[in-house]
């Protein structure tokens, strides 16, 4: 199933390549932030931002964030997404997400976000009802330095 989910954000990014004009920035320079993986917070159940490390680095506290929304009320806001990982020392700068309405209007059946990591990387979760389980993944910036294609929401309610 995860290989699947994974296919499924790939094909989503691969076909949304048309159209976006995002510029690459520099690694975000924020410093370290603990986000509890489960429950209350033990050293070893804390995982960190790595302001200096790779995408590859900071993909469990990505996934731990996506995690956390996707199980609260908040589970179909791209903004929540965005909010949590900006508040988790993620560069707002540096983020995409796709609209979490449709059209006209009904709830998105799945919703985009990413984190552009450096020259190269994106960090890209896929959330929503067609999704399943929440899927993240490191994969690879798309020509111009984005990381989602098409038209995406605005970052700011």
């Amino acid at each position: 199933m995860l290989t699947v989910a994974l296919a499924a954000v790939t094909l989503t990014v691969v076909l949304s390549a048309c159209g976006a004009d995002v510029q690459p920035t520099a690694r975000p320079t924020s410093t370290a932030a603990a986000l509890p993986t489960s429950g209350a917070a033990t050293p070893s159940e804390a995982v960190q931002f790595h302001a200096a490390g790779t995408a590859a680095d900071n993909l469990p506290l990505f996934r731990a964030v996506t995690d956390r929304i996707w199980a609260s009320d908040q589970r179909a806001s791209g903004l929540a997404y965005i909010d949590a990982l900006v508040a988790a020392g993620f560069d707002r700068a540096a983020m995409q997400v796709t609209e979490d309405r449709s059209t006209v209007g009904n709830p998105a059946e799945s919703i985009q976000f990413s984190v552009r990591w450096g020259e190269a990387d994106c960090l890209v979760g896929q959330v929503g009802p067609s999704t399943g389980d929440p899927v993240t993944a490191v994969l690879p910036q798309l020509a111009g330095g984005a990381c989602l294609v098409g038209r995406t929401a605005p970052l700011e309610p």
